[in-house]
């Protein structure tokens, strides 16, 4: 353990912050093990718990831990990597970084079309949709929430679907022939409301990405609307960008 110096000009939060990370980075907190106490940080570098907490919370922006509310405070696994890629499900996206895909089903049901849902799947309002809303999982860590929206008149006897363990684009492929060729997306940064936190397991006001998107069928009908809150330390967008000449 490296001990503190007082005599550099850094502030002790800065030092202590990459003196955490450097012990993440050298294995001796693994993912998801849970680091020691503010007290028990405090006592062993010597400074006040407000520098700890500092630190930490520095490191939970960087989103190399996470706090869970009466809990603790974890290592977090690196955030997964995305970028351009195919329009895939859920679980097969999840499988290929190695992860299992799991699913929560918060609700599953049939209900009328409100304006903007109506407008994005190109029917009129009132009209009946299928709605599915799950708490998508990887390896058991709760990654974000989903809402599907899809015309009930082109998915009849849906919701008598178990989706927890099943991809709704599997069910979709192989139930009612329908296949989604391309989408539209766009994704902001968010502060993760009270609700959304507890289900994801992180502290409200927490950094995340809320997606919408727009699938589409060949023929270019829309199929489904999605809106999406996906944790910020989960997920970070690359892209790869050329100069034209």
């Amino acid at each position: 353990m490296s001990v503190l110096n007082r005599r550099l000009p850094i502030p002790l939060y800065h030092q202590l912050k990459t003196q955490i990370l450097q012990e993440i980075e050298a294995g001796r907190w693994q993912p998801d093990e849970q680091l020691p106490t503010e007290e028990q940080l405090s006592a062993r570098y010597k400074v006040s718990k407000i520098t700890v907490r500092q630190a930490l919370g520095e490191l939970a922006n960087l989103g190399r831990i996470r706090r869970e509310q009466g809990r603790g405070t974890f290592v977090q696994k690196p955030a997964l990597e995305e970028g351009p890629r195919k329009l895939t499900s859920f679980t097969a996206e999840m499988g290929l970084h190695g992860m299992a895909a799991t699913s929560d089903v918060l609700e599953n049901g049939l209900v009328p079309a409100e304006a903007d849902v109506a407008a994005k799947l190109g029917i009129a309002e009132g009209d009946q949709v299928f709605r599915l809303r799950r708490l998508r999982c990887a390896d058991g860590v709760p990654m974000g929430l989903q809402t599907a929206y899809l015309p009930a008149v082109m998915v009849p006897g849906i919701e008598a679907v178990p989706f927890s363990g099943v991809s709704l684009y599997g069910v979709l492929e192989s139930r009612y022939s329908l296949q989604p060729v391309g989408a539209k997306e766009t994704l902001i940064a968010v502060a993760i409301d009270a609700d959304e936190a507890k289900l994801l397991r992180v502290a409200p006001g927490s950094p995340g990405l809320a997606a919408e998107r727009t699938t589409f069928l060949p023929e270019g009908q829309p199929l489904e609307y999605v809106q999406s809150t996906m944790r910020g330390d989960r997920y970070k967008i690359v892209l790869d960008l050329v100069r034209q000449p």
